[in-house]
Parts: structure tokens; sequence; C-alpha cells
């Protein structure tokens, strides 16, 4: 793997992780498009412990809350008059559908499911789906999140799984459903994402280890640094452009790459 590659895969999987238009179409067509080496699995768990960091510094505070809160909760035992206990504990059960779904499904999904028709047409359908989701988005703030709202946005995350359907996408766009509005919506997204990527991530290392494969230590480190400045930045521009604007331009982007994922299949 060369420098070149390195970076630009960086690029993608920064920019796209926490958007709600799909690293894994991203990262699935780009093979189909130019000759590249298999980057190794060494790679792939820099840039994602990379994603990761990137979200857990930028939500320091938001965590520390959390954490402190589940603390007094288990010293306590009672969320009475704690909502950031509350919360952790919310965040913490709805991440269990989608470790079940990872551990039941992963053969499904490796062997039947990533091909670039079924990526094709999980970008487009999910995108119309969160333009539905997006044309009343609801008013309710992270601090009014319910059991209810935030175990539909943890149940709809494991069809994340499915590539081309977006992990950050299908959580934001149940959240908009459940009456979340744009932005709690993308921080309860983004504080979903902690768990997962430390689960993710934990997986990944271990099979890492197993392969025991050489490792081009420069590219890996090239391409982590680079994942985690534009995952840091990525977050910070989307969280302030959802702000004022709606989720439209992510959802023409989604059917924009459909179409074109839909012509490399040859359909």
């Amino acid at each position: 793997m060369d420098m070149l590659q390195a970076v630009v895969l960086a690029l993608i999987q920064g920019l796209t992780e926490f958007l709600p238009i799909s690293s894994s179409a991203h990262l699935i067509i780009l093979p189909k498009l130019v000759d590249w080496p298999d980057q190794g699995l060494a790679f792939d768990v820099a840039l994602n412990t990379a994603t990761w960091l990137a979200v857990v510094i930028y939500f320091r505070h938001d965590l520390r809350r959390l954490i402190h809160g589940w603390g007094r909760t288990v010293s306590e035992r009672s969320w009475q008059n704690n909502h950031d206990g509350k919360l952790a504990w919310m965040v913490l059960v709805a991440t269990i559908p989608v470790g079940l779904a990872g551990l039941l499904g992963h053969g499904l999904v490796e062997n039947h499911l990533r091909s670039l028709e079924v990526v094709a047409w999980a970008t487009i359908v999910w995108g119309l789906v969160l333009w539905l989701a997006d044309r009343r988005p609801g008013h309710l703030d992270l601090e009014q999140a319910t059991w209810a709202i935030v175990l539909a946005v943890g149940l709809a995350q494991a069809l994340a799984l499915v590539p081309g359907t977006s992990r950050s996408g299908i959580t934001i766009t149940a959240a908009l459903f459940m009456g979340l509005s744009r932005v709690a919506s993308a921080r309860l997204s983004f504080l979903l994402a902690i768990p997962v990527g430390a689960l993710a991530g934990g997986h990944e290392a271990l099979g890492m280890f197993k392969a025991a494969e050489q490792t081009p230590w420069l590219a890996v480190g090239v391409g982590f640094v680079v994942a985690f400045v534009c995952a840091y930045l990525a977050i910070h521009y989307f969280l302030k452009l959802i702000a004022r604007f709606s989720m439209t331009p992510f959802v023409m982007y989604r059917l924009a790459l459909g179409v074109l994922l839909l012509g490399a299949a040859g359909i």
C-alpha cells in the first residue's frame, strides 16, 4: 500500500463515517474503480480507531457527564433526578441490538450483502427514508429523550450492518421519526457511536493480532492522523450545518451515489 492509497482511504473514512451518506458504500466502490491492493486489517483498525477517538474527544464533556451520572446511578441505585445517568444506561442498552446482530449476522453480511447492487439500493432507499423523516423533524432536545426513543434508535442501528445503510443515517432517521430535533438526533447518533465503535474496534484488533500480518507502519500512522482530523471536522461542521439547514443535501448525495453504484453494477 502506497501513501496515496493511505491518504485517500483515510480521507473517505474520516469524512463519511459520521455523515449520513454511508462510509461502506464509498469504501466498497473504490476498489471497483482503482486497482489498489487490499489495505490490510491493521490499516482498517487504525482508521476505525481514529474516527472513534475523534467522536470521543469531540464529545468528551458529554461523555464525562454521562460517566459521572452512570457512577451515581450505581452508587445510589437510582436515576431519579439524574438524567445523565439515565441517558448513559439508555445508550448502553441501545447498543445491545447491534452487538447481537453483528455476532449473529456477520457471516450473512460478509458473504451475501456486500455486492454493489445491495449497497446501491440500500443507499437509495434509506436516503429516501431519511428525506421523509426530515420533512417534519421533531423539537425534542436530547435531555427529553425517553427509553422508547433511545431503544427505537438502538434497534434501527442494527440495520446499519447492511452495507450502504449508514449507521449515522439510520440512527438519525429513527430519532427524527421519534420526535427529536435534527441536532438532538445527530448528537444521539454520535453518542451511540462510542460504545459501538469500541466493540467493533476491539473485535477488529483481536483479528489483527491473530492474523499477524506485516504492517506498513508509516502508511498506518499517516492514515490515522488524516482520518482523525477529517472525522473531527466532519462532526463539528455537520452539527453546525443541520442546526440551520435540512438533511436534503445528504439525501441528494445518497441518491446520486446510489445511481452511480447501480451503473457500476451494470444495472
